[in-house]
């Protein structure tokens, strides 16, 4: 079978959903492979480098006529620049990126019309088997590390303590809100950089994770209940729980000279953490970067895309940081759809196993029809137990 790779065409979006390295990895098991020109540029992959490995360069028909295209974001996930791809899209293909599903439900019924077998990578089940599949992750470790670099870019200070001649400095406060993947790495990465760790997450299993990375975890002093779902994400606990948690992280903020927000509830709008009055109780000079920002963020004063500077606090709202990183986002994305595919290959063809987990969670639309029992109709609004 041949795989293609089209260029991105989000904006600003530097990502490329193969690289050189993996197109030779897919050779081997008997897949032919062929880019777009220039799909590899903006992450520092050249035309070249791809042929070298194997892989033939051909126009965006070309990539599309495949019988299996890999992208970063698919249509569903593209709809104003990917709207003239839709007539591209093969009947009977396999399309396999992030789609939004539990957001972009038009976008993902438009793109099923073309025919196109749809999986969704936002939707590979958490089971050991997929993690190396699992691209959310390794596109959240490295937001979670970029967004650390932005706030120390912004920061009017230093994050290590340094002892000099002219005295001492003392470290940078870092408060990271949600322990998952991105805010794991954004504390592993503030301890390498000095600076002090505190860390607040309502689910309970997150303590363990955050101290093993250098953290302190910041306890509220009220029982959140059941904070998790079914898939080990934090969900909604209700309007009177917010408000408490809200109170209590604007008096922890007070001393904190960098705030890195990543809570988020699969299928629901971000949850309000930082109120105006938290931000402007914060020290001037001090930095929140929201990576909620695409589902509305965890500040009120957030904006998606935008710095924002008020009450002496720069809030930034950046919604693709690992397109900043394209690099290696682009080599542990390319990792995980060759796993994907090859998970289920045979003799140089994709041939999906509809009793795996992996594909039956992954599916989400075949034969001109969305087929995820998830993405339904009747129950696609709900996003119960579905990550995003």
């Amino acid at each position: 079978m041949k795989v293609g790779i089209p260029k991105e065409t989000y904006p600003k979006e530097t990502r490329v959903a193969m690289v050189p390295a993996q197109v030779q990895a897919l050779t081997k098991v008997g897949f032919e492979v062929v880019v777009e020109s220039g799909a590899g540029e903006a992450a520092g992959f050249t035309d070249e480098q791809f042929v070298e490995k194997g892989a033939g360069i051909v126009d965006r028909d070309g990539a599309f006529g495949a019988e299996i295209v890999f992208q970063v974001r698919t249509y569903a996930a593209n709809r104003e620049a990917g709207g003239a791809d839709l007539s591209r899209y093969r009947e009977g293909s396999f399309v396999i990126g992030f789609c939004d599903p539990l957001d972009a439900g038009d976008a993902v019924a438009r793109l099923a019309d073309t025919g196109v077998q749809l999986f969704s990578m936002e939707l590979v089940p958490r089971i050991s088997r997929a993690q190396h599949m699992d691209a959310l992750s390794s596109q959240a470790t490295i937001a979670g590390y970029v967004a650390v670099m932005q706030a120390a870019s912004r920061l009017p200070k230093i994050f290590p303590m340094l002892t000099t001649a002219a005295g001492t400095i003392s470290p940078a406060r870092v408060l990271v809100i949600g322990a998952g993947v991105a805010g794991l790495q954004a504390i592993a990465t503030s301890k390498r950089l000095g600076a002090i760790i505190q860390a607040y997450d309502v689910r309970p299993a997150a303590q363990d994770d955050v101290e093993s990375v250098g953290a302190k975890l910041l306890q509220l002093p009220l029982e959140p209940g059941d904070a998790e779902d079914a898939s080990g994400y934090a969900k909604d606990l209700g309007e009177a729980f917010y408000r408490r948690q809200q109170e209590f992280l604007a008096s922890a903020t007070s001393t904190i000279d960098v705030v890195i927000s990543t809570a988020l509830i699969p299928g629901k709008p971000s949850p309000l953490l930082l109120t105006e009055d938290a931000v402007s109780g914060m020290a001037r000079g001090s930095v929140i970067v929201d990576l909620a920002a695409a589902k509305g963020g965890n500040c009120a004063l957030t904006e998606a895309d935008q710095e924002v500077v008020a009450h002496g606090v720069t809030i930034m709202g950046p919604t693709n940081l690992p397109a900043l990183a394209p690099t290696h986002a682009s080599q542990l994305y390319a990792r995980n759809v060759h796993n994907f595919l090859v998970a289920q290959a045979q003799d140089g063809a994709f041939v999906p196993k509809d009793d795996d987990e992996i594909i039956t969670e992954t599916l989400v639309a075949r034969g001109g029809t969305v087929v995820h029992p998830r993405l339904r109709p009747a129950d696609a609004s709900s996003g119960e137990e579905v990550r995003a």
